[in-house]
């Protein structure tokens, strides 16, 4: 009877240390959960840069107004009948 108990305890501890330890382990779950956590959060980042993006993209592809403004603003440009005045400030 005294064997059967030992090989039962011993079967006990056998099936926490792979609980605790082993593949699939709570350790191993948590930390897999803050990793999936940690993903979700920068997805979310990634996901709201993509829509302001699109916002972007869709407004130059239907405003000729928001072509130009990109043309004056980041290339300097203007328009045949404007005069361009600088300015330099001491």
């Amino acid at each position: 009877m005294k064997l059967l108990w030992a090989i039962m305890v011993i079967l006990i501890l056998l099936l926490q240390v792979r609980l605790w330890v082993g593949e699939g382990s709570f350790a191993q779950v948590w930390t897999l959960e803050e990793a999936i956590a940690e993903q979700r959060e920068e997805n979310a980042g990634l996901s709201a840069r993509n829509e302001r993006l699109y916002a972007e993209v869709r407004n130059l592809r239907n405003e000729q107004g928001a072509v130009e403004e990109r043309a004056r603003m980041n290339l300097g440009l203007i328009r045949d009948d404007e005069t361009f005045f600088l300015v330099v400030e001491q």
